[in-house]
């Protein structure tokens, strides 16, 4: 059981912004990368991205990111979607 299957996931409280940091992350920035793209310091997105591998009980990026897939955070590739279904129009 790895530290990812004891945090649960209902638990979880991310901030819009946390979810844009991990989306960021998720396209292979650099925090500074990030905080250039945000207009914030680097130091706040240092702290954003620690706080979220605090909250999900990841240890880097790559186990953020596996963290975000699995629990429908990120979409990768057409991979992992939620696809809301197409309103069609009444039948006749």
């Amino acid at each position: 059981m790895s530290s990812l299957d004891a945090t649960d996931p209902l638990e979880i409280s991310l901030s819009a912004r946390e979810i844009e940091i991990i989306e960021l992350v998720a396209e292979g920035l650099t925090n500074q990368e990030i905080a250039d793209r945000l207009t914030i310091s680097k130091r706040t997105v240092d702290n954003h991205v620690s706080n979220v591998f605090t909250k999900t009980g990841s240890k880097n990026r790559v186990a953020l990111l596996n963290w975000a897939m699995d629990h429908g955070k990120i979409c990768r590739d057409g991979f992992n979607c939620c696809v809301l279904p197409e309103n069609d129009p009444p039948s006749p």
